[in-house]
């Protein structure tokens, strides 16, 4: 068995794929439309054969409760510093700066998508 992908809703198809492909560097690898169904996907990812992320567009909804049983989606890079100042510089919210995890050695830091996710960075070689 593996996971196969990660769904999350978002309020504006159009913000959330140019959050994803400009501050996360995803590439959309398919896309599914049903308009009988008034549901969009869009799945991005790195096009690895590694997990992928699924956006769900429901026609008509322009906003979503976040729960509080939600984590975030955790995405490897090769320094956390230099992409949350990457992330910045395309406008994206930095919510945590790179820095150890409390109480260990892994170097993580924190965005948040436009519908409010939280995506967790994690620095290459850091045990986590």
């Amino acid at each position: 068995m593996r996971i196969l992908h990660t769904m999350l809703r978002t309020a504006d198809m159009r913000r959330a794929i140019d959050f994803y492909q400009k501050v996360l560097k995803m590439q959309v690898l398919r896309t599914v439309d049903r308009p009988d169904q008034k549901y969009t996907l869009i799945y991005l990812g790195y096009g690895n054969g590694g997990e992928e992320l699924e956006l769900t567009y429901n026609y008509g909804i322009d906003r979503y409760e976040m729960g509080n049983a939600y984590g975030h989606i955790a995405v490897e890079v090769d320094n956390a510093k230099t992409a949350c100042d990457a992330a910045r510089m395309q406008g994206a919210k930095v919510t945590r700066e790179a820095g150890p995890v409390q109480g260990g050695e892994t170097i993580i830091a924190f965005l948040e998508d436009p519908d409010g996710y939280k995506v967790e960075l994690i620095e290459k070689g850091s045990p986590h």
